[in-house]
């Protein structure tokens, strides 16, 4: 198994780690232990590059499959059994850990004022969406929200990881959010996100450590997606 140094460590640009598996046809590789997050819950993977040997290759694409974290590779590969260090493209990492911090704040606001579930939602970079269980919504509802989650942001919440015991992490009340529970029931640890006194959920995601490093965010559109189904689409902009 794969080692995931991103579920506990968000802030890693760069790590060493052996090759265990090449897959020539791919043109991808196996690590011991990765920073590279593989994408899920919305979120983009991670890119960046390889050195090894005196030279480097590009990281484009991260995948589970089978359990297997595959790091796709455009360029030459590097041999099984030997060393590589991997270096993330932060600039795009750390706007992802802006964005998905972001959305959990306005999870958390319209879980604590409306009790609505999310039915969906996607990211990139500084930019996102989420679906909510709303019958109705108006563009007063929208500005109520909007201005509710800048002022938890700038409140400069501290956000903690934690992985848990399954049958802990199933004993805290809403931990799921979303419509349906995603959590395969072979997991024996869950791994949560918690913004202090504000919002804790199950996810797999990189966060900021502090709300203060989001910025701010603006309602960029929303819109009706069903009967009880609305889309709010965010942008991430600096202070």
């Amino acid at each position: 198994m794969t080692e995931l140094l991103y579920q506990t460590d968000s802030y890693l640009k760069e790590f060493t780690a052996k090759v265990i598996k090449t897959n020539t046809e791919k043109n991808a590789i196996i690590l011991a232990q990765t920073a590279f997050y593989p994408g899920g819950g919305g979120q983009p993977c991670d890119s960046g590059f390889i050195k090894f040997d005196n030279q480097s290759s590009q990281i484009i694409k991260i995948k589970k499959e089978d359990n297997l974290y595959w790091h796709y590779v455009e360029g030459k590969l590097p041999e099984e059994k030997s060393e590589i260090t991997g270096i993330i493209d932060w600039d795009k990492r750390y706007q992802l850990m802006r964005t998905h911090s972001a959305m959990h704040v306005l999870c958390g606001v319209i879980w604590r004022d409306y009790q609505a579930q999310v039915t969906g939602g996607n990211m990139e970079p500084l930019s996102g969406r989420m679906d909510f269980e709303f019958e109705q919504m108006k563009g007063e509802l929208v500005a109520e929200i909007e201005a509710k989650v800048n002022e938890e942001i700038k409140k400069n919440h501290s956000i903690q990881v934690k992985i848990l015991p399954r049958e802990e992490a199933n004993a805290i009340p809403d931990l799921i959010r979303t419509k349906i529970n995603l959590l395969p029931a072979s997991l024996t640890e869950i791994r949560t996100v918690e913004i202090i006194n504000l919002d804790l959920q199950a996810d797999g995601g990189t966060h900021v450590a502090n709300t203060s490093e989001i910025g701010r965010i603006k309602v960029a559109d929303y819109k009706s997606k069903g009967k009880i189904n609305k889309r709010i689409k965010i942008q991430i902009l600096d202070v």
